[in-house]
């Protein structure tokens, strides 16, 4: 496949990267960002990569003045590495949002269809581009009627591959127009399973251990200027994670029980599953995406669930499964209470009354988040057994 060069720097994604620069996209990573971080450019390299993050946990959809010149090719490069060593979900599942979103944006605004028939052969699509367009259906309206047409087709396996984690209605095989095996689709939605191509890209995991991770974080580490980009990158988060401002690392474990750390909207749904009645389906999303975000294993989730009176076994997994490949952050305070799903009137909850303690700005905040509820309880509760001690050699002194 010739594909431009000019191609490759503005979406360095593409699989030809591997063999137009395969000096350096196959070296070895500790090699390349030696490389990377001694050369004259490695300022603004790192000046670029710290706007992509920030503007990610900014949850912005687009990078101001981003630039498609051979630096971003370094810079996709380096972002898969920070990901890797950063090693957190939330992160990565923002950068790449932000990421593949920018290559939608830049792919829609492509005027030439010859480079998006280059991109779709490089990512070796089973496709067909036709100029006239395909003339594919028709739309009756009173005394019009509009000729659906366009460029593109794709191989239904193609479109069901890229479209799986694409839940639209429409989306569905079903709700398209098909014919020879081919589902014509139009520039629009073309783009957007390129888009859920390049997230996937830099959201695919892959088998490494903590201690993996850990070891590689050594080695890279070692070059200074890389590890001063990485903490900058984690400072940054720091300041912009306020939901998160006691952090509590929390592991799942079974012989522990955290129920007293829930907050008030969670403890509701569960006294009404233990007294055997129904919830509504927005509850049992939220209670779902609550519990993943605790790593709650997928059995214990579906034991709660078979406590539901209208119990359906294929339609809990289904639910718990897709919460799962979806990865989605529980709702927030303000959404809970837009769905009348807050209790903290009910319980008389003081921290969901009244707030907590902020050391960052030395004030009084308002709770945001259910999952803040979780880590401030958490972090109290790690600092009770010291408080007691402390207690203790009082009363003897």
């Amino acid at each position: 496949m010739n594909i431009s060069i000019e191609l490759l720097r503005r979406y360095p994604w593409l699989p030809s990267l591997k063999n137009f620069y395969a000096d350096f996209a196959s070296k070895d990573p500790i090699e390349f960002i030696d490389d990377v971080f001694s050369k004259s450019s490695n300022e603004e390299i790192g000046r670029r990569l710290l706007k992509i993050f920030s503007t990610a946990f900014d949850r912005l959809e687009e990078i101001q003045d981003f630039k498609t010149d051979e630096l971003n090719i370094y810079i996709y490069l380096i972002i898969k590495i920070l990901l890797y060593i950063i090693d957190n979900k939330i992160i990565t599942n923002r950068v790449a949002n932000l990421y593949s979103k920018q290559a939608y944006n830049d792919l829609l605004n492509e005027r030439d269809d010859a480079n998006i028939y280059d991109i779709c052969e490089d990512l070796a699509l089973n496709f067909k581009y036709s100029d006239p367009p395909y003339q594919y259906g028709l739309i009756y309206n009173k005394d019009q009627i509009e000729i659906l047409q366009t460029n593109f087709k794709i191989h239904f396996i193609d479109y069901l591959r890229l479209a799986a984690n694409l839940h639209d209605d429409y989306r569905k095989l079903v709700h398209n127009a098909l014919a020879e095996g081919y589902v014509f689709i139009d520039k629009k939605d073309l783009m957007r399973l390129i888009q859920e191509y390049v997230r996937k890209k830099l959201t695919i995991e892959d088998n490494r251990t903590d201690l993996d991770i850990q070891n590689f974080r050594n080695l890279i580490f070692k070059n200074s200027e890389f590890k001063a980009l990485y903490d900058r990158i984690l400072e940054t988060w720091e300041v912009k994670k306020e939901e998160f401002e006691y952090s509590f690392e929390f592991k799942y474990d079974d012989k522990i029980d955290i129920s007293e750390s829930f907050p008030p909207c969670i403890k509701e749904i569960l006294r009404r599953i233990e007294e055997g009645q129904n919830i509504i389906h927005i509850e049992r999303l939220f209670l779902v995406f609550f519990l993943h975000a605790l790593d709650y294993p997928r059995e214990n989730i579906l034991e709660l669930f078979s406590r539901l009176p209208d119990f359906d076994s294929k339609i809990a997994e289904y639910q718990i499964d897709f919460a799962k490949k979806k990865e989605y952050t529980p709702h927030s305070c303000q959404t809970l209470k837009s769905l009348n799903l807050c209790m903290a009137q009910k319980y008389k909850d003081e921290i969901c009354l009244e707030g907590y303690y902020s050391k960052k700005l030395d004030t009084k905040r308002v709770l945001s988040h259910p999952l803040f509820y979780f880590q401030f309880k958490q972090f109290k509760k790690s600092f009770k057994p010291k408080e007691n001690m402390s207690i203790e050699r009082n009363k003897n002194e």
